[in-house]
């Protein structure tokens, strides 16, 4: 009798185990392989832009960076590609584009192109490793919303480099609050209220870090330092808020112009003068952060 208690009881633990290992793995998948949102013609548009420009992967990543986003000129502005569902998926549009997608894209098609696996696969793996907190997706939260903590979180993968302190810039404190003040503006948010609290406490960690800019006064001096195809984030004073928008710099006859996914004018596209001319006119802009691939 007392053996067959143990044969049972030995039964009860193996199936115990087996179900924890399953559980385990699914975890894992879940984790490892997340849910990619994607349509025929951007996989076919992906597959264009890595066989145009996989000649050019002898050149530096910001070099790659700005013939890319030059290759997106006249692509469609139009916001929130990333929240048309409360599931957070990785979210492959390059028919679409916002100021922060569009620069995600073209930094994920060059780095793709750099890494020699020119591969839907190899993009995805990019793209999720630049968009969310540590390279992983894992909900809403893990997404970089604030694009200072993107900028140095992204630093931290070695993926960028912050310039802006070396560009002769200045302390810029940062008060992040926006999304936690007004989560009836993120429909994630809106439709789990306990998420608001994780992202608070994201704000206040982000808030409490060191942050540099260039004043906008200054950067017209500080031009001979700046890249083709450096990051640029334009710093502001909205309450909350760390940056308004964001964009790629390119030189022109000497000076610093900007392509971007404006909101205003639709589609991507260049500005018509200078970067610290074009910013002299903004009341909220206080001035940028510059951010160089590696």
């Amino acid at each position: 009798m007392s053996v067959l208690k143990n044969n049972a009881m030995k039964t009860r633990l193996f199936v115990l185990l087996f179900f924890v290992l399953t559980l385990n793995l699914v975890a894992f998948a879940v984790v490892g392989a997340p849910k990619i949102i994607v349509t025929e013609k951007d996989k076919a548009l992906l597959q264009e832009k890595l066989d145009k420009f996989s000649k050019d992967s002898n050149l530096s990543v910001g070099e790659l960076v700005l013939k890319v986003g030059n290759d997106f000129m006249g692509t469609p502005y139009v916001s929130n590609t990333l929240d048309r569902t409360l599931d957070e998926d990785l979210v492959v549009n390059l028919r679409e584009l916002d100021c922060t997608t569009f620069v995600e894209n073209c930094l994920a098609i060059a780095l793709t192109i750099k890494s020699g696996k020119p591969t839907f696969e190899s993009f995805t793996s990019e793209l999720e490793k630049i968009r969310y907190r540590n390279g992983q997706l894992n909900g809403y939260v893990s997404r970089l919303h604030y694009f200072g903590e993107w900028i140095r979180n992204n630093s931290e993968k070695g993926i960028v480099e912050d310039m802006s302190s070396k560009i002769g810039g200045a302390k810029c404190p940062i008060v992040l609050s926006f999304m936690s003040t007004h989560p009836e503006s993120y429909p994630q948010l809106k439709a789990n209220p306990s998420l608001v609290k994780q992202i608070r406490e994201i704000e206040l960690k982000v808030s409490a870090q060191p942050f540099f800019f260039i004043p906008k006064e200054q950067i017209e001096r500080h031009e001979k330092e700046i890249q083709d195809g450096d990051i640029v984030a334009l710093v502001t004073k909205i309450p909350g808020m760390d940056v308004s928008h964001v964009g790629l710099l390119f030189k022109k006859n000497g000076r610093v112009f900007l392509l971007h996914a404006p909101l205003s004018g639709g589609k991507v596209g260049t500005i018509k003068v200078p970067l610290a001319d074009y910013l002299k006119g903004s009341k909220n802009t206080t001035g940028i952060f510059v951010v160089r691939a590696k």
